[in-house]
């Protein structure tokens, strides 16, 4: 991973507000790990990150005391697969996210990146892979603005352009392929050893923090080879690689690679996941919820459910990924993600192991967790709080009522507070990277 990832931790290092030690009164503290819960725990934050963390932790005088004495304070949550410049809808694009490219230019889908954050954020969710579909390198813009201190938002891992085979996930006709008119920028096209490495390197070059490929778009695909190629060239940049599976073959020459992560779950059969257990490959399964109309059918949310409930029973590395990326009139784009707990629910997975998958798993797939993430002295002060247990019912997430991120509060009492987020130049040096 970049430093300027774990850099971004010092994102007010500057600011005078820094200084102020903030001492938090947390009723319970839930620790996603051990699947425990510590009560009437004093959290100090400062600098950014946590300082010291027990039941008779000493407040220091001139401290600022927040008082969640009646909430239970967790880490925040994490989206490892999400597309937050990408937003298609019922009107005017009918939901065929295709036409959104056309319709949306890439500023503008940087502006809406910006806010989908911010909500996203608001719902609990402080750490976001962002994977692809995101125009001209829009999600790196996203991410550098929250790194600067711009805006506020969740730390974002992003992948910059896909990388496929020529057409990208789209089968364009000569005009739009050959003119390169309409699908990309999208599409990073990839078709042979020379073209894989450049593709790696562009992406890298404009602000990818991961690699994203299309391992079967096309019935040819990439092979095993080629998927080790990327990997060992994204390696060279200290990159891992996530790959867009449909297709068992797909997902099995994928595998046989070593390939970081497996987005979504069309071509994972008990075979593949038991092979990816075996080699600790996680799974992005991206389990649309059957609540959300519109976006599945019943017969492919039972085979996600199914799917899911194999693969827990299998010890996949499970990540929560939802691959939200369109707009649910009257909800937000973090309460369109938090719905997908309903198909881990329905999968039988209990609360706890829910709950590490959304925080846990998620650092690690990030490769945040020796960072960022789990609520530990020296490490970067995000963390959230919900009136309920969710140890007890994952729904309790539904209720975000206080958001802290790098020891700034965003949210508290359930409102968004995100003034001392916004700043008018660069407060953690400026870097593009």
């Amino acid at each position: 991973m970049r430093t300027a990832l774990t850099a971004s931790a010092l994102a007010f290092a500057t600011s005078s507000a820094m200084a102020q030690v903030t001492a938090i009164r947390a009723g319970r503290l839930v620790d996603p790990e051990t699947g425990t819960v510590a009560s009437n725990q004093v959290i100090l934050v400062e600098g950014g990150r946590f300082r010291a963390i027990g039941p008779t932790v000493a407040i220091p005088q001139g401290a600022e005391v927040i008082d969640l004495s009646q909430l239970t304070v967790l880490p925040g949550l994490v989206d490892a697969h999400n597309h937050l410049a990408l937003t298609y809808k019922e009107e005017p694009e009918s939901n065929v996210y295709y036409l959104t490219y056309v319709l949306d230019a890439t500023p503008l889908r940087a502006i809406q990146a910006a806010s989908n954050g911010i909500q996203m954020l608001s719902s609990g969710f402080t750490i976001i892979r962002d994977m692809g579909n995101n125009g001209n390198y829009a999600d790196a813009a996203l991410r550098i603005a929250i790194e600067q201190g711009w805006i506020p938002g969740p730390t974002i891992i992003n992948s910059g352009i896909i990388i496929g085979g020529f057409g990208g996930q789209f089968w364009p006709t000569p005009e739009m392929a050959m003119g390169k008119s309409i699908v990309y920028p999208e599409y990073l096209d990839a078709d042979t050893p020379d073209e894989i490495v450049k593709a790696v390197r562009q992406n890298a070059l404009f602000g990818a923090t991961v690699i994203k490929i299309c391992v079967d778009c096309k019935p040819w695909g990439y092979t095993t080879d080629e998927i080790k190629l990327f990997i060992a060239e994204a390696a060279k940049a200290g990159l891992k690689v996530e790959g867009h599976v449909q297709t068992v073959d797909g997902a099995r020459r994928a595998i046989e690679a070593g390939i970081w992560s497996i987005a979504h779950d069309r071509g994972l059969t008990d075979e593949m996941h038991k092979l990816m257990a075996q080699k600790g490959i996680w799974r992005a399964g991206t389990e649309t919820p059957i609540s959300l109309t519109g976006h599945t059918t019943r017969e492919r949310y039972d085979r996600t459910v199914a799917g899911l409930k194999n693969a827990y029973e299998n010890k996949v590395p499970l990540t929560f990924s939802t691959d939200a990326d369109y707009y649910v009139p009257g909800k937000t784009r973090g309460e369109v993600a938090i719905e997908f707990i309903e198909t881990w629910k329905a999968a039988g997975i209990p609360p706890v192991d829910i709950l590490r998958a959304l925080t846990i798993n998620g650092y690690q797939a990030s490769e945040t967790y020796t960072s960022r993430g789990p609520i530990k002295v020296g490490y970067v002060a995000d963390l959230i709080a919900v009136p309920g247990n969710p140890l007890q019912s994952i729904d309790a997430l539904r209720d975000v009522r206080f958001v802290l991120k790098e020891g700034v509060v965003f949210k508290r009492d359930g409102v968004m507070t995100p003034e001392k987020f916004f700043h008018g130049g660069p407060v953690n040096g400026w870097n593009i990277r």
